[in-house]
């Protein structure tokens, strides 16, 4: 059941028409409409909205819960749906919210890895399944609204939230949270978050992001724009503001952009609790529906409505909006519900597994004194140290709004147990760096578990930067404001979570590594995390590393899967891993005005002339695979390329093959990535894949006519597995030609 709180009505509720169904039955005998072909959505929603009184019409455009219930919000998250704009006496039930970026967060439900990690599988069709997982979960919570698309970009890896995103690529990230989108409204509406520019956490409710139309339109904006094509019902808009005007006010991108530009129909909800600033200004700005409590709106609307301050077509516009939307999903989502026996159950931890293993990416496996690459590891080793602060932990990642609580959970040092139950496994404290070298130096290999947790990046649920006058008209000005604004502040440094620090692991954890590789020359490094950390300090030092991310509930099975090569590694880098912070954007944690151009991540090493660590789609396998780019068709609407793929080792693998336009002209080519596809094969297979191909990094907007059109320059298209480091022997990109023949794909051919 939802948080649902009664509201007084301005006026008699309307009489129903003789014969018509009883008032508790309106919202489903219209749904029934809908579903039989009777009725269109907007019909329907007119229809419910007749028989609304003011007070009624008013409630859709907030939270029902009353602000007292404020400070319960972090435990009343995880118990029940919050509901807005529920009328129990036409029978509307309202939206009825979840959060669910890595699975829903009430109750005990399935965790999943975290969205970056899913990002790092480079496969919408498995991501596809997990949105259809996490919908199917949030339903039977009693939930028709699952804020788990979250597709802000990933402008520095040192933000606290990156975790929750789908990595530095427009492209990358819109196919992902498209297939998230999908696959949640077989069950759930799907809100995208958090619409638009945000990226850092520590300063979310205050900073203003300064952007030129170009970066905006080009960059920051089409995996937006991707998800709402994909169907999304909803968007969340940010805290932050964008060229001085808070998102919640910002008709610009509201209604401009997202509207009448893109043609969006759904509605629009508030980040929560300080996501509101102006309660009349939100509404015609674009912003529907205040949430999650009865906050601003439901103090300063009524008032407003009655003297003429805002116009009754404003609320009847939301108002539609907003049933439209549900009304439809009501009527168009899958029957029967499904079972409640399917929270945690078998398939979806199977699929969590699945998944984490998918995700699990090899950055380095060198040989070792047989001569042979350490990983996986040989059938004969029987002594194995596995040692770390974070070995036998349970790390989910972020305990903020996200965060999801399933019923069990596996390490990796159980995993490790469980996989290898004729091995001696030995570990250690925490801490204890004397005895981590006493085991590493005792063992055949030696496996290193280090990484962040929850507190060390993760969602600032107390920030100096909050908006205190939410909580009532007497704290707007005055010394209880600013009384209550500085224990904010105060509070701020002392909570742990939001933007990391360093970009580096914690000392301690480096000098693990050091004195267990020293003492034991067959390491491996296992990093937990929710997006880059740089190497350079001890990477030399040890023959194997490994990126294990937040993996879920099944994470420690799935990383041991890869360690022992029951499975191969299947994840590739979805952002770059550089040699020194310098060379990404500068961060600044406590900025209240910060500058986003199009340079960010590989794209600024490469104008910059740097080698990373890693580059953008990077990740190693157990087998060799080669590809060759046979031909490709390709105009400023899109395309296809044809790639030839041959698995040349001796065991099955995967290979994502990425394709890779750039302007040649220029003196240093910047990679952009226009598609990709996820292939696995036999040994000595080979196939031709068809993969498609995205237009928009080689496009440009007139911010005037916002018509697209063709860059300049002499572009050229390369098949790679990472984003390439020259482009001596790339194919010139033939714009309205094509070299392919109509003959279909040897790969049926998918959205990749």
């Amino acid at each position: 059941m939802g948080i649902v709180t009664g509201r007084r009505n301005a006026r008699p509720p309307k009489q129903r028409r003789a014969g018509g169904p009883p008032e508790g039955d309106a919202h489903d005998e219209v749904v029934r409409e809908i579903r039989a072909g009777r009725l269109d959505a907007d019909a329907a929603a007119e229809r419910l909205i007749e028989r609304l009184t003011d007070a009624e019409l008013l409630g859709l455009l907030d939270g029902d819960s009353p602000r007292r219930l404020l400070p319960l919000i972090p435990v009343l998250l995880h118990r029940r749906p919050f509901v807005a704009g529920a009328v129990p006496r036409l029978g509307i039930p309202g939206i009825r919210f979840s959060d669910g970026a890595r699975g829903v967060v009430i109750g005990e439900s399935t965790a999943f890895p975290v969205t970056m990690a899913r990002a790092a599988t480079w496969d919408p069709v498995l991501e596809e399944q997990v949105g259809e997982a996490i919908g199917a979960e949030t339903r039977i919570r009693g939930a028709n609204y699952s804020a788990s698309v979250c597709v802000n970009l990933l402008r520095h890896p040192a933000w606290g939230r990156a975790q929750e995103c789908y990595g530095e690529d427009p492209v990358l990230t819109g196919r992902m949270g498209s297939a998230m989108t999908r696959g949640v409204r077989v069950h759930t509406m799907a809100c995208v978050k958090h619409f638009a520019l945000n990226s850092m956490e520590d300063e979310r409710f205050e900073v203003d992001v300064s952007v030129d139309d170009h970066a905006l339109h080009e960059v920051y904006l089409p995996h937006f724009k991707a998800v709402i094509d994909a169907g999304a019902d909803s968007v969340m808009s940010a805290y932050n503001r964008v060229r001085g005007e808070y998102m919640d006010v910002n008709r610009p991108l509201l209604t401009d952009v997202l509207r009448e530009e893109w043609g969006f129909t759904g509605f629009v909800t508030s980040d929560w609790v300080f996501g509101t600033h102006d309660a009349v200004g939100s509404l015609e700005a674009g912003m529907d529906v205040e949430m999650p409590l009865r906050l601003r709106r439901a103090h300063e609307l009524p008032a407003a409505l009655r003297d003429g301050t805002l116009e009754h077509a404003t609320v009847l516009r939301s108002a539609r909006r907003i049933l439209r939307t549900t009304l439809l999903h009501a009527a168009t989502r899958a029957e029967p519900q499904p079972s409640a026996d399917v929270v945690a159950g078998s398939a979806h931890r199977a699929l969590a597994r699945h998944v984490a293993e998918e995700s699990i990416v090899l950055l380095a496996n060198r040989p070792v004194d047989d001569g042979a690459p350490l990983l996986p590891l040989s059938a004969t080793t029987r002594r194995i140290a596995v040692v770390g602060r974070l070995a036998d932990r349970a790390n989910l990642g972020d305990h903020g709004s996200s965060r999801v609580r399933p019923p069990t959970t596996v390490s990796p040092l159980q995993g490790l147990r469980e996989a290898l139950p004729d091995a001696d496994i030995t570990t250690t404290p925490a801490g204890n760096v004397r005895a981590a070298v006493a085991a590493a130096a005792a063992a055949d290999t030696a496996i290193v578990v280090v990484g962040f947790d929850q507190h060390d990046e993760g969602e600032s649920v107390v920030t100096g930067g909050v908006d205190v006058g939410v909580l009532g008209a007497a704290l707007d000005s005055g010394r209880l404001r600013s009384a209550i604004t500085g224990v904010a502040h105060l509070a701020s440094r002392f909570v742990r979570g939001g933007d990391r620090t360093s970009l580096r692991l914690r000392p301690s954890d480096e000098r693990l590594i050091l004195a267990v590789a020293a003492a034991n020359p067959r390491t491996v490094v296992v990093l937990i995390g929710g997006s880059a950390i740089l190497t350079e300090a001890w990477r030399d030092h040890v023959p194997a590393l490994v990126l294990a991310w937040y993996g879920g509930m099944e994470g420690g099975r799935a990383l041991a899967d890869v360690l022992t090569g029951v499975v191969e590694p299947g994840g590739r880098l979805p952002f770059v891993i550089p040699t020194d912070p310098a060379h990404l954007p500068p961060f600044d944690r406590e900025a209240k005005a910060v500058v986003y151009d199009d340079r960010w991540g590989q794209r600024r090493l490469d104008e910059e002339g740097h080698t990373p660590a890693f580059p953008f789609g990077f990740g190693l396998g157990y087998t060799t695979i080669d590809h060759r780019l046979l031909g490709h068709r390709f105009d400023d609407t899109g395309g296809t390329a044809e790639v030839l793929v041959t698995n040349t080792g001796h065991r099955e693998g995967s290979t994502v093959v990425q394709l890779y336009a750039a302007d040649t002209a220029v003196d240093r080519p910047v990679a952009q990535l226009l598609g990709f596809r996820k292939v696995t094969l036999q040994p000595g297979e080979e196939r031709v894949v068809r993969i498609v191909l995205d237009p928009t990094p080689t496009l440009e907007r007139d911010p005037v006519t916002r018509r697209w059109s063709a860059r300049a320059g002499d572009w050229a298209l390369q098949a790679a597995q990472h984003s390439p480091s020259t482009w001596a022997d790339a194919t010139p990109l033939r714009i309205g030609d094509s070299d392919l023949d109509d003959a279909p794909a040897r790969l049926p051919d998918t959205a990749g």
